[in-house]
């Protein structure tokens, strides 16, 4: 007979990792086993850090469970590899099984369907995850205001939750906390402290307006350029050749979901008959130049030639490295142009470029030097556009009218901002890390000689290369001096940002080269460089960098499928501050994998989107705070091709009931703000289904006021969609009252009133329906099957 066995399913961690080793503390007592399982090495090794840190002991079986033998047996964490689409829990073995799925949100089986991507905005911070008392948040109506925290107010219905901001003057906003859509967290560029609106001003909205216009003259012209291209007529390149085929075949990785989208999106707008102008964002290591060198071979496939450029001559030393090793089993001719080259070699380049003996040239941009000329120039690669000069940019805006252009950029775009600019640009981003990348495991350290000797001498035994970041240049000589005197035999380079611009590249470049082992620097090579050899990074003073600053110093190393390793040294002998504990203890537990630009780098965010839209744009990011100038830009973009976004009504629904997640039911304040943040900001009715789902996964069964919440959550979409601007409930009566836009049909309207004897209508658009008293459940019903019938 089939054997049955009882389950449950596993709770959802969503990433919080307090939760989780909380839970699993709780586990271990109660005498349970508990197993990991993820589809890669590098998450499972993640988490048996994690684990480690919160002194955890756990086994990590490495070779797929089979070393978890007898002298394991008495452990009750195992972590392994494979394939599972959910957790669950099995109460009969005491066994719990959890996978990425539950720790992080992400699905772990290779063979699961792609995820679609989100069509709808998605607010990057907007879930106030972080939000704490004295913070600054934006109104949409009412402007920037001082979070003051969650307060309870006694109404007829009973205890009611508000949101409490203060204003200009002491005044005091009490949001509802159904309405917190209307609230988004105050981010800007630099951190500082923005200055607070009056409430019932003027100011807010002629910011706004002012806003808008600028915005609408940015977005305008983009639309413009983009317009002018669809016109141009350009080379339609052909299908995919056999041998594109077997040149995509010897990439030796397989490639993340993110990748072969953008290999598609470029594929295809190559094929189109007018000129390609895409930009492929994607963190440094993230697979950028496997796309770009497919479009590369692509072109030359049709006869075409290729232009790279690199803003810097480093960088184009290691893309022409990586195109000769890419390319090296076709017939296929590749050049680099810089001045690391002689006045010679760089004179018969460009004769060769012009009489089209090169198929590919890689360059600075001296490639857009008046002497350059190509014979049949198909396809430019354009790395980090921002970083070149005016004049270059010039140039390069001339070629985009007649050639497939292809931009790549490390910047990190928000989601929102990516969904602001999809009607004004042609955009593709890879957020998924490499299959079988590492973790990268952090230590925070007391500052000592044996700690950095240690560190250097553990890297230069498995050959590869050190970054000691020292961010003082008066002291950086001395710091390297130190350095050599601990590790004799090292070979050391020190580059900062004040060095003769010739010295500091030569000093890169001998680096990268693999003629120097150690790289004392300044936080200059935060950006940039890609050298899958440096897989050590000790950060000297750790302490004083901001955690957006030591994400991306620390995304430096760990490029390649071996471990890498950061050290945060602080000093010996003084005690931390409390923020600088704080930071210290979130950069060791945000993992590099799976987390993408979700990290809390917020400023970099927002640095990368001044970088994208010009450097007016970053004065209106601090004036209207980040996610809202999102929204804006949304709008602008909207109105400005043609889909004249409707008017936006504040629908009010006051049904007089019990509308809050109680206090005994979910203690923690923030958790409740945050809860009530994505159920009033959800886009439909699958997403409230979800929240519900994960609220019993998380929480437990939940009371009645919570499953009201949810009812006016649902409701307000649906009154949205019609454009009714407000349902009150007044004792044993509804009133509906409608606007000139509503949608809703008039002839219907009429058959209700004509056929409910308790329904009444007013000239002024009111709607009255008298009716006795009932439960919630019945109440919001009621109304449902009420918007059905009267619906245009």
């Amino acid at each position: 007979p089939p054997l049955f066995l009882y389950s449950q399913p596993s709770r959802k961690y969503h990433g919080n990792i307090r939760e989780l080793t909380g839970d699993i503390r709780k586990f271990r007592e109660s005498g349970e086993k508990v197993l990991f399982l993820f589809s890669t090495l590098g998450r499972a090794e993640r988490v048996n850090d994690i684990l480690n840190e919160y002194d955890i002991p756990a086994h990590l079986c490495r070779d797929g469970g089979q070393t978890a033998g007898a002298e394991h047996s008495e452990e009750r964490i195992l972590l392994g590899v494979g394939n599972l689409h959910a957790g669950f829990y099995l109460p009969a073995a005491n066994l719990r099984v959890l996978s990425g799925q539950e720790v992080f949100d992400e699905a772990d089986v290779g063979a699961a369907p792609r995820r679609k991507k989100s069509s709808q905005r998605n607010i990057f911070l907007s879930d106030f995850r972080d939000l704490r008392p004295g913070d600054y948040v934006v109104h949409v109506d009412h402007g920037i205001g001082r979070f003051d925290g969650l307060k309870n107010i006694e109404m007829q219905e009973g205890a009611k939750e508000f949101v409490l901001l203060t204003y200009q003057d002491e005044a005091r906003l009490y949001v509802p906390v159904e309405r917190l859509d209307l609230i988004q967290k105050y981010s800007n560029m630099g951190g500082a402290r923005p200055s607070l609106d009056r409430l019932g001003g003027t100011s807010w909205a002629r910011t706004k307006t002012r806003i808008k216009k600028s915005m609408r003259d940015m977005a305008g012209e983009l639309l413009k350029l983009y317009a002018e291209r669809q016109m141009v007529p350009g080379f339609a390149f052909s299908g995919d050749t056999a041998w594109q085929q077997e040149f995509d075949d010897a990439f030796e990785f397989e490639l993340t979901g993110d990748q072969e989208d953008a290999v598609v999106a470029v594929k295809h707008d190559m094929e189109a008959p007018r000129p390609m102008d895409r930009l492929l964002c994607g963190d440094v290591g993230y697979g950028k130049t496997e796309v770009a060198m497919r479009a590369a071979f692509k072109a030359v496939m049709d006869g075409k030639q290729v232009a790279v450029l690199a803003p810097t001559t480093v960088l184009a030393f290691q893309h022409d490295n990586t195109f000769r090793q890419r390319f090296t089993a076709f017939p296929v001719r590749i050049q680099l142009l810089s001045r690391f080259r002689s006045t010679k070699e760089q004179k018969c380049v460009i004769e060769d470029l012009e009489t089209g003996k090169v198929d590919i040239v890689i360059g600075t941009h001296r490639l857009l030097s008046k002497d350059v000329a190509f014979k049949d120039l198909g396809l430019v690669i354009v790395d980090e556009e921002q970083r070149f000069g005016v004049t270059h940019k010039e140039r390069l805006k001339a070629l985009k009218t007649r050639v497939d252009v292809l931009t790549l950029t490390a910047t990190p775009i928000p989601r929102t901002l990516n969904m602001a600019l999809l009607g004004l640009r042609d955009m593709s981003t890879i957020e998924t890390p490499p299959k079988n990348r590492l973790a990268i495991q952090t230590s925070v350290v007391k500052y000592s000689a044996d700690v950095i000797r240690s560190a250097i001498e553990l890297e230069l035994a498995r050959n590869g290369q050190i970054y000691f970041v020292h961010n003082r240049v008066e002291t950086i000589h001395s710091a390297a001096a130190m350095v050599q005197q601990l590790v004799p035999r090292a070979r050391i380079g020190v580059a900062h940002g004040q060095m003769d611009e010739r010295e500091l590249e030569r000093v890169m470049l001998r680096f990268v080269q693999d003629e120097s082992d150690v790289l004392i620097a300044t936080t200059i090579i935060e950006n940039g460089l890609d050298i899958p050899r440096v897989n050590t990074i000790i950060v000297d003073r750790a302490d004083m960098y901001g955690l957006s600053q030591l994400y991306q110093l620390r995304g430096r190393v760990g490029r390649s499928d071996r471990r890498a390793y950061a050290y945060l040294l602080i000093p010996a002998d003084e005690a931390l501050s409390e923020v600088a504990r704080k930071r210290l203890a979130a950069i060791r537990e945000f993992s590099d994998l799976g987390t993408g630009f979700r990290v809390a780098a917020l400023d970099l965010e927002i640095r990368g989107a001044g970088n994208l839209l010009g450097g007016e744009q970053h004065g209106h990011i601090d004036a209207v705070g980040f996610d809202l100038y999102c929204k804006l830009l949304e709008q602008t973009v909207e109105e400005l091709r043609g889909q004249k976004p409707e008017e936006e009504i504040s629908t009010s629904i006051n049904l007089n009931l019990d509308i809050r997640i109680p206090e005994n039911y979910l203690p923690d304040s923030s958790q409740r703000l945050r809860m009530y943040k994505r159920i009033s900001s959800a886009a439909d009715a699958s997403e409230l289904d979800s929240l519900r789902q994960e609220m019993v996964d998380r929480f437990g069964s939940y009371p009645e006021p919570v499953e009201n919440l949810f009812r006016y959550a649902r409701l307000r979409q649906e009154t949205l969609a019609l454009q009714i601007l407000s349902i009150e409930k007044n004792k044993d009566q509804i009133h509906f009252r409608f606007v000139d836009n509503s949608k809703v049909s008039a002839q219907k309207l009429l058959a209700l009133v004509t056929r409910n004897k308790r329904a009444s209508f007013s000239p002024q658009g009111l709607l009255t329906l008298e009716m006795e008293k009932v439960p919630p459940a019945r109440l919001f019903d009621i109304i449902h099957k009420l918007l059905v019938q009267i619906k245009a």
